[in-house]
């Protein structure tokens, strides 16, 4: 009897540690009117054409003049906060005499961005480079000659990067720990102490991964023009096989197929 409550106990500690190394994806708080709204009642103001303008992410400004106003329910990160204007009844009779009818809002990962906004596309040699990491390390890209290397350009104030950041230790991380592959997270424009504290703070949510620092965006301008996130899969040569911008539904597992195919796994 005491073998099986022994047996029970370690199963139930073994049940509460792999919950508590979950990583919980962030989610938006959408707010329209001051009033905190589902996605669906979005998307049926979308359908009727009252959307008038939409904002990712608040000043802290702003961010506590919602805490004061809907109190704990705005969460506690001010890059998930996602604000809805709408459009007054005489407003959207006016738009609607001049365009004549509306065209609802394409879902967020239906959005494609176009090829103006890489300076190296797909099956062009990878600009070489050498970067500082957080620890202090030093790496060049040319080094890594041999393995296959995602570079990931992000900020600490983009929320569709730091949705990204949540799914990339199980879905690529970890399934590709031991192959010949590198993961290569640029921070772009912002200082060492600004991106050790976002990391220090996504570390307390189980996400723990080196990342490089570009504070002048010299490594980002031989690449990017705009938009992030902005993946480029480098293969074992140095060519880029593969590059996407921004955080959509099944954005990662496209990514972790396309390694997949390069390490040939």
């Amino acid at each position: 009897m005491k073998r099986i409550l022994v047996i029970v106990f370690l199963l139930a500690a073994c049940c509460a540690h792999a919950q508590e190394t979950t990583i919980k994806k962030p989610a938006y708080v959408i707010i329209v009117n001051d009033s905190i709204v589902s996605m669906n009642e979005v998307n049926q103001y979308a359908k009727t054409g009252y959307i008038k303008a939409m904002e990712k992410g608040v000043s802290e400004e702003k961010m506590q003049e919602l805490k004061e106003k809907l109190g704990d329910k705005v969460g506690d990160d001010r890059r998930f906060i996602m604000l809805i204007s709408l459009l007054t009844e005489e407003e959207k009779k006016k738009k609607d005499s001049q365009s004549g009818k509306w065209i609802a809002l394409p879902p967020e990962s239906a959005m494609k961005k176009s090829g103006e906004d890489y300076v190296l596309k797909t099956n062009d040699r990878a600009a070489d480079f050498t970067v500082e990491m957080l620890d202090g390390k030093k790496v060049k890209l040319s080094d890594l000659k041999g393995k296959v290397v995602l570079l990931n350009f992000w900020a600490t104030w983009c929320a569709p990067c730091i949705m990204e950041f949540h799914e990339i230790p199980s879905a690529i991380l970890e399934p590709f720990k031991d192959e010949a592959f590198v993961f290569l997270p640029v921070s772009r424009g912002e200082n060492r102490e600004l991106v050790a504290k976002a990391m220090a703070d996504l570390k307390k949510k189980g996400i723990d991964f080196n990342v490089a620092l570009d504070p002048d965006k010299k490594v980002w301008n031989k690449y990017g023009i705009s938009g992030i996130p902005k993946n480029f899969l480098i293969d074992q040569e140095g060519v880029i096989r593969y590059v996407s911008t921004g955080y959509g539904e099944n954005r990662i597992a496209q990514l972790a197929d396309e390694i997949k195919k390069l390490l040939k796994i």
